[in-house]
């Protein structure tokens, strides 16, 4: 089964490699230079861990409305033109941040870079639905996905220090070329598969937003599914911007090389573990999975709270739990929505995930905040605590599928049980 598996990926269509190799190069000149950026602001501007978190979190809240939003537009009109103008805005906004020199030309990019992101993304992932099918071969696609989108965050600050560019604002330049490439072949590859989206449409024919906020409003297992899921962003992301505020205010040694040492964990981890986990997994559902995921991410805040700020492996050891964690969740996660999504309303259901945002964004704000007034290990306290909050919501969610009724005919309860 597994070589099946593996097989079937020589069949997907154009636009779905497009994607999968965009991912790659986007992710991975991101990442050359963007977990420094608290540094650069920090140094550039003389910022402090509350100021860098309110530039970081605000610009990303900025974004969240407009991508469910676009993925709701990409249901009615078709996904080729939001994807082109998504990665058209992150064209212009990674080649601003190259350039920027004053506080406010960095705060404009900085948002368009999110507002870009959450244009592109919803529709991106719904093409997996669109044009693949077979549901084993579109979730092996999904996780292929987020294996290459970390294979570029592995290789990304490796190549970065290499050739001596890591931590420098006009690394952002490769990043904005990235995405030009990738725009440009949006442009190409939808001209093979524009009849297989117009088939689609036909197939469904567009609702309008009124009715597309009804039909999520009545989801309540989704909805619940999408507030426990903005909790394990912002859980997560506290290991990105909040941790490197924390690290860089305790006067951490070889912050540059601790840095780009968990980057590389991070990524590693998750590239050697992802299908080895999968193939232990399969037989799990996938509210058990996520289950499995938040105890372990779980572990890793304990070892983050507990961590003598001076000891640069027990950083990198508390890297690799919580980057398991995130090797079950993530991907995970992109299936969940998939098998949740009615096909006619999938790219809302995947900008309903935009809404994550609110968690990684605002955990640069709450974590700047915490660690100014009180100390990092009293964030990761308090967020150790969240995952049990998480913990109880998966529960409920589960129950509300569980107690609905068989019979339902709405959209909604299509594979719910599955899905969870």
């Amino acid at each position: 089964m597994d070589r099946q598996w593996w097989q079937s990926l020589y069949g997907l269509p154009p636009l779905i490699w497009i994607i999968l190799i965009g991912s790659f190069f986007g992710r991975g000149t991101y990442f050359m230079v963007w977990p420094f950026l608290a540094i650069l602001l920090h140094e550039k501007f003389s910022l402090g861990p509350a100021y860098i978190g309110l530039i970081l979190s605000v610009s990303a809240m900025a974004a969240t409305l407009l991508g469910f939003y676009m993925g709701t537009l990409s249901d009615r009109y078709g996904r080729r033109t939001i994807l082109i103008l998504g990665t058209l805005i992150n064209t212009c906004a990674f080649a601003l941040l190259a350039v920027a020199e004053s506080l406010s030309a960095f705060v404009v990019s900085i948002t368009l870079c999110s507002i870009g992101r959450a244009i592109w993304e919803p529709p991106a992932s719904a093409l997996f639905g669109d044009l693949i099918k077979q549901k084993q071969v579109r979730e092996l696609a999904l996780q292929f996905r987020y294996f290459l989108i970390n294979v570029g965050a592995a290789l990304g600050p490796v190549v970065g220090v290499w050739v001596g560019i890591s931590a420098q604002q006009s690394t952002f330049g490769l990043t904005a070329l990235s995405y030009l490439f990738l725009c440009l072949g949006f442009v190409w590859a939808f001209r093979y598969t524009t009849s297989g989206v117009a088939a689609r449409l036909k197939r469904h024919p567009p609702t309008s937003f009124r009715a597309t906020l009804t039909v999520l409003r009545r989801d309540k297992a989704f909805l619940i599914v999408v507030f426990a899921n903005i909790l394990t962003l912002f859980i997560y992301a506290h290991m990105d911007s909040s941790l490197v505020q924390y690290l860089t205010q305790s006067s951490a040694p070889d912050l540059i090389q601790l840095i780009s040492s968990m980057i590389l964990v991070n990524a590693s981890t998750i590239i050697l573990l992802q299908f080895p986990l999968l193939k232990l997994m399969r037989a799990l559902s996938i509210n058990r999975r996520i289950v499995m995921g938040i105890f372990v991410l779980a572990a890793g805040q304990v070892w983050f709270a507990i961590n003598p700020v001076h000891w640069f492996y027990g950083w990198l050891g508390a890297t690799f739990v919580v980057s398991v964690a995130e090797t079950i969740l993530f991907p995970t996660m992109s299936i969940q929505v998939d098998r949740m999504a009615p096909d006619h309303l999938r790219g809302s259901y995947f900008g309903a995930t935009s809404f994550y945002t609110l968690g990684w964004s605002s955990a640069p704000l709450v974590g700047g905040f915490v660690i100014e007034k009180w100390s990092g290990s009293s964030l990761y306290w308090g967020t150790f605590l969240l995952c049990g909050l998480v913990l109880f919501l998966y529960f409920r969610s589960g129950r509300i599928t569980d107690t609905s009724p068989a019979s339902d005919p709405s959209p909604v309860s299509t594979e719910r049980s599955a899905a969870l």
